[in-house]
């Protein structure tokens, strides 16, 4: 078998690179598509159990009034008290949750090692690049020519 050159090896490992990630590609799909569609449903789940949540409250909500009502108040400061109490928790909930977001910063680390990264396989290429343009041929060091 003949020694391969630097451009044969070069082209035989971008192939092997290119089929590596397929392969990973098509394996991390095998995996996630079933548990993306466990995902949805469950999402769907929770959604319908938010929904009958939030219709709990309100029928709550009008209980609540109308128990004001049965103590004596009338109907329409019983409702305006639950109405004012209800606005009230949804400020305080607002201000807290306005606060934890405000907190939340990006993913520095993260953002600074992929950089790090691109610039390692960008100056590989380039020293790949640069030993596959180096006069070489079959381990003989070509003497550059000079031009007259």
């Amino acid at each position: 078998m003949a020694e391969q050159g630097v451009g044969d090896i070069v082209k035989s490992i971008t192939d092997d690179v290119k089929l590596l990630v397929r392969d990973e590609i098509a394996l991390a799909k095998a995996e996630l598509v079933p548990a993306a569609k466990n995902a949805g449903i469950g999402a769907g789940m929770f959604g319908a159990a938010g929904y009958f949540a939030i219709c709990a409250l309100s029928v709550l909500y009008f209980a609540a009034a109308f128990g004001l009502v049965a103590l004596g108040l009338s109907e329409w400061l019983a409702f305006l008290i639950v109405g004012v109490v209800l606005l009230l928790i949804a400020a305080v909930l607002g201000v807290i949750g306005l606060t934890l977001v405000k907190k939340v910063k990006g993913p520095e680390r993260t953002i600074a090692t992929a950089n790090a990264t691109v610039a390692d396989l960008k100056a590989a290429v380039q020293r790949g690049n640069a030993a596959a343009k180096a006069p070489e041929i079959e381990g003989e060091v070509v003497a550059s020519r000079a031009i007259s």
